[in-house]
Parts: C-alpha cells; structure tokens; sequence
C-alpha cells in the first residue's frame, strides 16, 4: 500500500465503527495521523486501542459548533494542522414508514445530525485548511438524497442536502488549494444497515442492478483516492457508489 498520505492528519467523523472506522483504517495504513471523533467514548476506547499512538479520539457531539471548534483547535495546536476531514456521522431516523407518519422531532434530529453536524464540522476545520492552502473535504451523502428512497423521507432529504452543500463548497473554495466533494453510496453493510427492517434493506438493494451491498473496504478505496493529493482537479461533485443504481 501506497504512503500517500504520509505526514498528513485526517478528521474522521464517526470514526470509532462502521464506515468511519474502516477508512480511518485505510488512512493511517497509507500514512495518516487519523483524529477519530465520535459521541461514543466506549467505541473510541476501543478504536484507540486499535490505533495506538497513530490516531487521537475525540468524544464530540458533531452538533455543538463551540466543542467541535475546540477540538479541531486542540488537534492543531497538536499535530500542526489538518489536511483532510471525511463526515462520516450519521443517522437514518425512524424508516419504513410514509412522509405523513414522520414525526417532526425525528425529522429534525436527522436532519440536526447529518446536515448541521456536516456543516459546524466543515466550519471548524476550513480555516486550518485555508492557512495552508490545502485541505480535502468529503461529505458522505447516500444514493437515496440523488433519487430518494421510500419510506426514508428525513433520512434521504438530509443526504440531498448535503450533496447541495458540497456543490456549494466546492464552488466557493475552487481556487484555494482545498476540494469538497460529497461520496453517495448505496447500501454498505454497516451496523446502521443492519438495524434497518430487513424489509427496507431489500428494497434497497433490489434496485441495484449487482443485487448485492458494497463492502467497507470498497467504501474505504474509493474514499481514500478522493481525498487524496492525486485527485486535485475534482470538486463540488457527488461520487456515486452504487453498483450501477445511479440512474443520472
């Protein structure tokens, strides 16, 4: 495996499981310093102890704007600086279920989580990356906020919104030094899939045409070219990883 990201930092969100941690994984076995940051402080015992002294863990609630700028602060008052930031955190809501059934306070915590916790972790680290000029910006959407998935209305109007918000970025910071892209997958058998009604994971994967789930490892690959040095042209777009659902 390549050292392309040797002497780099890279702030993964969600990093103590799942999607988060098989590509913090990636990361550091291809040089990286990974600052993990979770709400869990039992998972980021455990992914700590993984990592040893190639990673920091921080216990953040990606919503709250004052603890997350303290803790990329911290990071770079540490390490000297922050080249990559992947917002992996994430949560579904309540699924299987028609728009008229959505309760408001679940819409809103999806919506807190996934869009807010995007944008305030975004915020937090944009000004390291501009000292520098340079910085890599992913924001994980998913395949249902390109073409919505039934019975998913919170979850996939927050993943719309973050693609919107990665155009946005990546139009503004064009000409920085630092990309923001957004990766929509389809389904990746995480622990958050799992816990799905089976039923809706089978609509899901009914509509991709390899009738399968991606791996972790297929996500962490993909992730880890887009917010590599090589991949310096590609900006304010949504990378599809679909198994060929993408139907635009």
């Amino acid at each position: 495996m390549s050292n392309r990201f040797q002497d780099q930092v890279a702030v993964i969100t969600g990093g103590a499981d799942g999607l988060g941690f098989a590509l913090a994984r990636r990361l550091a076995g291809e040089g990286a310093f990974v600052a993990l940051v979770d709400f869990s402080e039992e998972k980021l015992q455990r992914a700590k102890t993984a990592f040893g002294t190639d990673a920091a863990t921080f216990k953040l609630d990606v919503t709250d704007p004052i603890a997350a700028h303290k803790a990329m602060n911290d990071l770079v008052a540490q390490k000297g600086r922050v080249d990559v930031l992947v917002n992996c955190a994430g949560i579904t809501g309540k699924t299987g279920i028609k728009s008229h059934e959505v309760a408001l306070d679940d819409f809103d915590r999806v919506m807190n989580v996934n869009v807010r916790g995007s944008f305030i972790m975004f915020q937090a680290v944009i000004g390291h990356m501009l000292a520098r000029n340079y910085g890599r910006v992913l924001h994980i959407a998913s395949i249902s906020g390109k073409e919505g998935n039934a019975g998913m209305l919170a979850y996939s109007t927050s993943k719309a919104a973050v693609v919107g918000m990665a155009k946005v970025q990546g139009k503004e910071y064009a000409e920085t030094g630092v990309t923001v892209n957004a990766l929509a997958p389809a389904v990746i058998r995480t622990a958050m899939v799992e816990a799905m009604p089976e039923q809706q994971v089978k609509y899901m994967t009914d509509k991709i045409p390899m009738h399968r789930c991606g791996t972790m490892d297929e996500f962490a690959a993909m992730v880890a070219f887009i917010v590599s040095p090589e991949n310096s042209f590609t900006t304010g777009f949504a990378f599809d990883l679909s198994g060929g659902r993408a139907t635009y």
